[in-house]
């Protein structure tokens, strides 16, 4: 997104996934339609979520799971609007699977649901939003391949989905349909989930890592997995963002 409010797509577009109306790739931006009211854009791995300025939410890309929301499983090449919402607030998109919170701080999912990554209690699919739990205090989401976190307002950080390899940062390796607390603390602050393991930075500025680690990839100084979240010993500034690359 540009600060005039436009949306720019590039790379990969089989399945529509760019928005530009097509399925044929690009290698440098297009403007995604003639709008200037786009504010936040989630790409997952082959489908998109975006919001607009007047609180509706659009998604276009592929849909054989229902990942888009919108009721059907067709692919879309342009944007669509999902209901008739004017509340939505973020959305972010995962693999098969997708989170969003409105603006009264409820938490939505839709899409594959295969190892309880909706959270809603049980493994069917969601072809629309649906509303997880009763909670009005969700803050932040983040969405891994099949698994899901997301912070509340009170500092709380939960977490529910896929767990072979303790991603869920639980202390063990069960799959979870429903949110459950990760430990006890409440100053958890950004999340960067990947496919298999986690990182969140508290609000005093620490960064911890959990999950598949066989590559090293939790920054521990060894490949040993971890189920349960572990400090790297570093404190960071309160203006560095964490990105992990979903794969």
């Amino acid at each position: 997104i540009k600060t005039d409010g436009t949306l720019w797509a590039w790379g990969a577009n089989w399945a529509g996934q760019l928005g530009l109306g097509d399925n044929t790739d690009r290698n440098a931006p297009a403007q995604v339609g003639a709008a200037t009211n786009w504010v936040d854009v989630s790409a997952g791995m082959q489908h998109s979520l975006a919001t607009k300025a007047d609180g509706t939410l659009w998604s276009w890309g592929a849909n054989w799971e229902g990942q888009l929301g919108l009721e059907d499983t067709e692919n879309r090449y342009a944007p669509a609007q999902i209901g008739t919402a004017t509340n939505w607030a973020i959305a972010t998109a995962g693999d098969l699977h997708t989170l969003a919170i409105k603006t009264d701080n409820t938490l939505w999912s839709w899409g594959y649901n295969g190892d309880g990554q909706l959270g809603l209690g049980d493994t069917a699919d969601r072809h629309a939003p649906a509303q997880v739990g009763s909670a009005t205090n969700w803050a932040s989401i983040e969405v891994g391949y099949n698994h899901s976190l997301a912070t509340k307002t009170d500092g709380t950080l939960w977490s529910w989905g896929q767990n072979f390899n303790g991603q869920l940062g639980l202390g063990d390796n069960t799959n979870r349909n429903a949110p459950a607390q990760v430990g006890t603390a409440t100053n958890w602050t950004s999340i960067a989930d990947s496919s298999n393991h986690t990182f969140v930075i508290k609000t005093d500025g620490s960064l911890w890592s959990w999950g598949l680690n066989d590559t090293g990839q939790l920054g521990l100084g060894d490949t040993t997995g971890r189920n349960v979240p572990v400090s790297l010993r570093t404190t960071l500034p309160a203006t560095v963002t964490i990105v992990v690359y979903n794969q």
